[in-house]
């Protein structure tokens, strides 16, 4: 590896599992101090005993990502382990996929306060801490479901539209006190939530074949796919990358 990370302290929520545990590796691998933040601590905890026993230096602390206690709790707990961080991977979230008449108000406020509350939240507690260094890059995980709708997933579509929005947001407002925020959007990824979709579409009649995502996209993208363009956007490299949102989707988005 190439160290892009040294001297970085990096908090990636949802880094329990799927992509955000593969941004983890990656970003431990590249030099960095890695605070996981996630509500699983058997994953999380198991995780991060494993980088430690590879050399890494990593911490974990679990919490509610859509509560703020309990946020603001652990992201003090994983800046007493390494120190304030100057990179953060918001990662965290989930999906409901339903018709639309069929939701409920509880389905809209559950996914709008795990997909989107929790990287206000998130963000809130880490940004202080940037600040006062001068300098931090924050990713924020969005979906081509911002801007490309799926039938039976207008919530989920609804909160990615937001999470592509505070990502610019929050780059126009803190661009000039040294703070870089950019969205990274995955196509169907082979994970634990990307194969529950693919299921729960199939079983609601939208097709999500093989053939389908090989025709969109080529082949079922890796979580390493989406930990690499994290990669990038929280290194140095991308320093004059601010407010994009980068499409990990293999030309889903370009047809």
């Amino acid at each position: 590896m190439t160290g892009r990370l040294a001297g970085k302290t990096a908090i990636i929520s949802g880094g329990a599992g799927g992509c955000g545990a593969a941004a983890a590796r990656l970003f431990a691998t590249e030099g960095a101090a890695v605070g996981i933040l996630d509500r699983d601590a058997d994953r999380g905890t198991a995780l991060v005993e494993d980088l430690r026993a590879q050399g890494h230096r990593a911490a974990f602390a679990a919490a509610d990502v859509s509560d703020a206690a309990q946020v603001t709790a652990a992201v003090a707990a994983l800046a007493g382990a390494h120190g304030p961080a100057n990179v953060l991977f918001n990662h965290a979230g989930t999906i409901v996929i339903k018709p639309f008449l069929e939701t409920t108000e509880a389905d809209w406020d559950f996914l709008f306060d795990v997909n989107v509350k929790s990287m206000y939240l998130v963000t809130r507690a880490v940004l202080p801490g940037m600040l006062a260094q001068g300098k931090g890059s924050i990713v924020c995980t969005s979906s081509i479901s911002a801007v490309y709708a799926t039938p039976m997933e207008v919530l989920y579509d609804a909160t990615k539209g937001a999470c592509h929005m505070f990502a610019r947001a929050i780059a126009v407002e803190f661009r000039d006190r040294g703070i870089r925020c950019n969205a990274v959007c995955p196509g169907f990824i082979e994970t634990p939530h990307g194969l529950r979709e693919v299921r729960e579409l199939t079983a609601l009649g939208v097709d999500v074949s093989e053939a389908a995502i090989r025709a969109a996209q080529g082949r079922f993208g890796q979580p390493e796919d989406i930990a690499r363009a994290a990669l990038y956007l929280a290194s140095d490299d991308a320093e004059f990358v601010n407010g994009t949102q980068l499409f990990v989707d293999n030309g889903f988005s370009a047809v």
